[in-house]
């Protein structure tokens, strides 16, 4: 008599195809196979990713998309993962990581080109390197610059789309096409990338020449400011909901009482109310019910309804 069917060894065999159906088709290109998005994220949370690929140029990650579409294999975008709230039950399909996208360089005297997967704080340090002001912010946000450009980061009054002059993009037919300007769309916590099917490839952005040390210092400064306010030494997706009209989310759930408000292994931080923290073991489930918990206090407190800033998988 059979035995009964294993539905996890089934799954594992799906995947198991789609990863040798692609590392068949690309045999160059790095891959992954059950691979923990908790060891990609920076809330350390997340199941198995299907599969995990990992281009190092344009030709590699046309390829990683042309084989997506071919196979009607559906697939993320993964950067450096810092705002990302991955599930517990893992993702299905391919998990691209921009993170091999690194090249760097000065395109001309006051101009900077980031691949995607160059971590905004090296981006910032290469500017001060080169005697080049206007990234200072960029210094001590985390995440990479696709990331970035995806959601226009800012912080301590910057925001790229001061900078930013043009981006290169992979678009759902597979060619890349270079959007300028108004075309990218940026504004507060938003880009026209968002209402598109693709992937941003690199970005260019215009500075202003600058002293190294002044630079240097400024960066220093606002790194301490982050670090004497925010939650650093736990794992979180940084801010955990948008600024709300009328208020800003730290203090309208601080006013709530919600500061230490845990649920499992997820708190709201006790250093800054803003930011939902993982305090060891915290699940997906742990923060999606304490998110929900805060919606409906500071909703029935204030009357101010919170939108999540991170992206929820």
């Amino acid at each position: 008599m059979d035995e009964p069917a294993d539905g996890g060894k089934v799954e594992n065999r799906m995947s198991e195809t789609l990863f040798e159906q692609m590392h068949a088709a690309l045999p160059k290109v790095q891959l992954f196979s059950q691979e923990l998005l908790s060891r990609h994220t920076s809330f350390r949370i997340g199941g198995p990713a299907q599969v995990l690929v990992c281009p190092k140029n344009e030709a590699e990650l046309q390829a990683v998309y042309a084989f997506c579409q071919s196979a009607g294999a559906s697939f993320r975008i993964l950067g450096g993962g810092t705002n990302i709230l991955a599930p517990d039950d893992g993702v299905s399909g391919v998990i691209v990581s921009t993170r091999g996208l690194d090249t760097l360089e000065l395109s001309d005297a006051e101009t900077v080109t980031a691949g995607a997967g160059v971590p905004l704080a090296r981006l910032a340090v290469f500017a001060q390197q080169h005697g080049l002001t206007g990234l200072e912010f960029a210094h001590g946000i985390p995440g990479t610059v696709g990331g970035g450009m995806y959601m226009n980061a800012g912080a301590y009054g910057g925001e790229l789309v001061q900078v930013a002059v043009s981006a290169r993009f992979l678009t759902s037919d597979g060619t890349i096409l270079t959007l300028t300007g108004a075309e990218m769309g940026l504004s507060y916590r938003h880009s026209a990338f968002m209402d598109r099917v693709g992937v941003i490839v690199s970005a260019t952005f215009r500075l202003r020449e600058g002293d190294p040390e002044i630079i240097r210092d400024r960066m220093r400064e606002l790194m301490e400011k982050r670090r004497a306010s925010q939650p650093l030494d736990l794992p979180s997706a940084g801010s955990t909901f948008k600024r709300p009209v009328g208020g800003y989310a730290a203090a309208l759930i601080q006013e709530a009482g919600l500061k230490g408000l845990r649920v499992g292994g997820a708190a709201v931080s006790e250093k800054h109310s803003g930011f939902v923290v993982n305090l060891g073991g915290a699940t997906s489930a742990d923060v999606l019910e304490l998110i929900a918990q805060i919606q409906a206090r500071v909703q029935a407190s204030s009357g101010i309804p919170l939108e999540p800033e991170i992206r929820i998988w």
